[in-house]
């Protein structure tokens, strides 16, 4: 195995997650929400945030004001993102440049046109002047004491156009007073077998070097691996890879390889445990889904489905596992499936404190799971289920309510004032006590919820913080048309736990009640919300 890199003197971490990851699709951040996303940052102990373009709009320049008697940093610094001077002008009476000054950080990041044709085009002026804009705004921040950074927008492209006008970019930054060069790849279409020649060549100027990569061909956190190989102690990138297009560099993978892989000790153990959790959190706050297979983070990324798998990481969990899940804050999760072997039965269980050690019946689980996966069931999302079924099929299974009967009713009523269009009987007994009630709700299976609410409430009022936070119906066997069968997988929450459920049936709203019934009970006999009895 080759040596790995040594670790840099100064090596910085980047984070652009509230600049340029703000500018993917479908991402609209608040300056609330910046401002717990820049906290999250600071606890995971990344280097630097780039908060935004102050004097490009109101929000990035309310956010800089705001985090000077908000934000309290501890292990990372603030940066203002900027441009240079207007083409013709003078740094000094730039209100642009002026605005980053404003923002009151002590370190900006200015872009600057590296690449010749975007010179002309773009910029619309001579490739001296660009150098000159650059010369002149560097220096006029240099002088007021500022840390500058200048990030060379399509570097990369630009080398390969006219590689002698990209160095001067370079050396015009750096004969300013520029701390570090940023080279960019900014259209992301270089792949890392590319990088090393270009980034070998600007670090040969003198000045430290880093790298900003996008991931339109797949490579972003490959490419920058390159670039950290060849020279370059400046990474920039975005929390889950968010970005325009395909997104940017994602720090989460890149930061657990620089740790894990090159073994450089860039957060403390703590702080890398965090990784999962605050890209999580981060993932929230933006209003984004969750990348299930997402390297280090994702919720599949130590999930396994195959019996053979289960078998060997019985014996040893890293035969299967590129690292440990716990570094990063994951879990180890063994699917449930037709695919599954009584091994991984017996860890699935032992996951949930179940003794599944009993072979003959961990293999008669096993059976149980194939027939029912073969009827329409799945267990890998549906723990719950699965955990209800070995209860029930070990003994453990003490029901704290038992079901006599129900059934539903909708109509349409013309100019109905609410939207309350279902009506549900729910008959049950708990805790000794018969309950028939009825519920109404905007749909037959929320009318069954409230229903069931309503029977089960006398005898466990903590369900009533019981709440259905989703819903997915898939039809099975689709050439059957209305006669398929029909799978429904319902996410439950009572406030801190989540369960999921799965019901199967001839019809949605069969199907549903199984899922919706599943999860009270699971709920119950867990104690969520207080205890069951």
């Amino acid at each position: 195995m080759p040596a790995m890199p040594v670790v840099p003197e100064q090596f910085h971490v980047y984070d652009t997650t509230l600049r340029d990851g703000a500018q993917q699709e479908g991402i609209h951040l608040s300056v609330d929400d910046k401002l717990r996303i820049a906290g999250h940052l600071d606890k995971l102990g990344v280097t630097f945030i780039e908060g935004g373009w102050p004097g490009a709009n109101p929000a990035d320049t309310e956010f800089f004001a705001r985090a000077r008697d908000e934000l309290r940093l501890t292990n990372a610094r603030l940066v203002a993102f900027g441009a240079t001077r207007k083409v013709g002008g003078e740094a000094a009476t730039d209100p642009q440049v002026q605005a980053l000054v404003d923002a009151g950080t002590d370190h900006i990041c200015l872009v600057a046109k590296s690449h010749d044709a975007h010179v002309y085009e773009a910029l619309r002026t001579s490739l001296d002047e660009n150098l000159a804009m650059i010369h002149d705004t560097v220096t006029h921040l240099t002088g007021l004491g500022k840390h500058v950074f200048v990030d060379c927008e399509h570097f990369f492209d630009g080398f390969r156009a006219n590689p002698g006008y990209a160095l001067d970019v370079i050396r015009t930054a750096a004969d300013a007073g520029a701390e570090v060069a940023v080279l960019c790849d900014t259209n992301g279409g270089m792949l890392p077998t590319w990088m090393g020649d270009v980034v070998s060549a600007a670090v040969e100027i003198g000045v430290d070097i880093g790298v900003h990569c996008h991931n339109d061909s797949g490579c972003a956190v490959a490419n920058t691996l390159a670039a950290v190989e060849a020279g370059a102690m400046h990474v920039q990138g975005t929390i889950n890879g968010y970005g325009e297009r395909t997104g940017n560099m994602d720090l989460t993978t890149l930061i657990a390889d620089l740790q894990l892989k090159y073994g450089w000790p860039l957060l403390s153990p703590e702080q890398l445990s965090q990784l999962t959790r605050i890209s999580f959190a981060i993932a929230d706050i933006a209003n984004q889904p969750h990348i299930a297979r997402q390297p280090y983070v994702g919720h599949s990324a130590f999930a396994h489905k195959a019996g053979l798998h289960a078998s060997a990481i019985k014996v040893n969990e890293d035969l299967y596992q590129h690292t440990r899940p716990d570094y990063v804050g994951n879990d180890m999760r063994m699917l449930i499936s037709n695919m599954a072997g009584r091994a991984s039965v017996q860890i699935k269980g032992g996951q949930l404190g179940l003794d599944l050690t009993d072979r003959e019946m961990a293999g008669r689980i096993t059976d149980a799971i194939k027939e029912r996966e073969a009827q329409g069931y799945s267990y890998e999302a549906a723990d719950a289920s699965f955990e209800l079924l070995v209860r029930s099929m070990t003994g453990q299974l003490e029901l704290p309510f038992e079901l006599i009967g129900w059934r539903v009713f909708t109509e349409e009523i013309v100019n109905r004032t609410n939207g309350d269009n279902s009506e549900a009987t729910v008959k049950l007994v708990a805790k000794g006590q018969r309950q028939s009630v009825i519920g109404e709700g905007n749909g037959p299976v929320n009318a069954l919820g409230d229903a069931l609410i309503k029977a089960l409430s006398p005898a466990y009022p903590q369900v009533a913080d019981y709440e259905l936070t989703d819903y997915r119906v898939r039809i099975l066997d689709e050439g059957r048309g209305t006669d398929a069968t029909v799978r429904v997988l319902i996410d439950t929450s009572d406030g801190e736990q989540g369960w999921t459920t799965v019901g199967v049936g001839t019809n949605v709203i069969e199907a549903s009640w199984e899922a919706l019934s599943d999860a009270y009970l699971y709920g119950l006999i867990k104690g969520y919300c207080g205890a069951a009895n």
